[in-house]
């Protein structure tokens, strides 16, 4: 015989539990500052004598406010959790909503004609946005949503807020820090496109204004080349013939691979400095360096522990706090932009 479902207590039940009236109990879980102490007390032991719970949909409803803030990622899924640096982006944004008992939605896109609809029919008060490209239609559209955002390293759109740190100063700085002007400089870089093609190319097949949002949509990746072409140029290097590797996304393997392949491009046995737009390249990097005959300094990003003990040059500017900046500014409907504090770290013990 099967059980009958019970009935789930409503706001009249825990009334008449309490003696007050229906819209004292509205008050007390919703405005409890309008109820008198002692009344709310007697509300709120009522209904945890009869297991009354609020309905957050029923609420949201009346009060136009989901309790939700968006995270829009342009990855699987699987990476806000499998990388490192992209688990302490959400990790900070999750801070935020904790304090202020806001819920997460991940939103993913995926490039195709749907994004838009996917991101604006969620149902969030607000949304943070992954780096993203200059031309993605989301940008526009969250703009005008009405719902404010904010966006971890750009690119900049009228109505959002950018946070990030000055990137083209911060790889200038990781770049001179390496021992630059003794050695064959090469890089390994993130997607310059959408299409996230990767290949082996050289200085002179790069656009001449990294910086031009036409020539190189991901504002990230165009900012560092940019700085460590400065740093190059500055150490006395021709940075039409320098080796860049570009890798489809942040992935330690997709490093080691880079690096072999940009070891391959090389003549000699002379020392090298790889310039790597993460740690986890860096790392990946590392692997392939390991078997080169011949010296090879390494910089990352990120400022991770594990890098700087492997002999690793990076930057340091936590995405955690990042994740904070972002959620802060869309719940502030802040709209400026804002530059992150970053600094360069030394590996414990140099490679050489």
């Amino acid at each position: 015989m099967t059980t009958p479902a019970r009935r789930r207590p409503t706001v009249k039940d825990v009334a008449r539990q309490a003696g007050v009236a229906p819209m004292t109990v509205s008050y007390a879980f919703n405005q409890p500052a309008r109820v008198a102490e002692a009344t709310l007390t007697r509300v709120l032991e009522a209904a945890a004598e009869l297991g009354y719970r609020p309905d957050r949909t029923a609420r949201a409803l009346r009060s136009g406010r989901a309790g939700q803030l968006g995270v829009v990622v342009g990855e699987h899924l699987s990476y806000l959790f499998d990388n490192p640096q992209a688990a302490q982006f959400l990790a900070g944004i999750t801070d935020v909503c904790v304090s202020e008992d806001l819920g997460v939605v991940l939103i993913p896109t995926r490039g195709d004609a749907a994004d838009v609809d996917r991101v604006l029919t969620a149902a969030v008060d607000g949304y943070v946005l992954w780096t993203t490209v200059t031309d993605d239609p989301v940008l526009a559209a969250v703009a005008g949503s009405g719902r404010p955002a904010a966006v971890q390293g750009g690119p900049a759109h009228p109505g959002l807020a950018v946070i990030g740190p000055d990137d083209r100063a911060a790889a200038a700085a990781v770049a001179a820090a390496a021992p630059l002007a003794a050695a064959t400089p090469v890089i390994i870089s993130f997607p310059l496109d959408r299409r996230r093609t990767s290949g082996v190319l050289r200085g002179h097949d790069l656009p001449a204004d990294l910086t031009d949002p036409r020539a190189v949509p991901f504002p990230v990746t165009g900012a560092r080349l940019a700085g460590y072409r400065d740093a190059l140029t500055e150490a006395g290097h021709d940075w039409a013939d320098v080796p860049v590797a570009v890798v489809a996304r942040n992935q330690r393997d997709l490093g080691t691979d880079a690096a072999a392949a940009l070891l391959a491009t090389l003549e000699g046995t002379g020392p090298v400095v790889m310039l790597a737009m993460s740690d986890e390249l860096a790392l990946g990097a590392r692997g392939a360096a390991a078997g080169a005959r011949r010296e090879v300094a390494l910089t990352g990003w990120d400022g991770t522990r594990e890098a700087t003990t492997a002999g690793i040059w990076s930057v340091a500017a936590p995405l955690r706090e990042q994740g904070r900046e972002c959620a802060r500014a869309a719940l502030s409907r802040d709209t400026g932009s804002h530059l992150v504090p970053w600094s360069v770290v030394a590996p414990e013990v140099p490679r050489w």
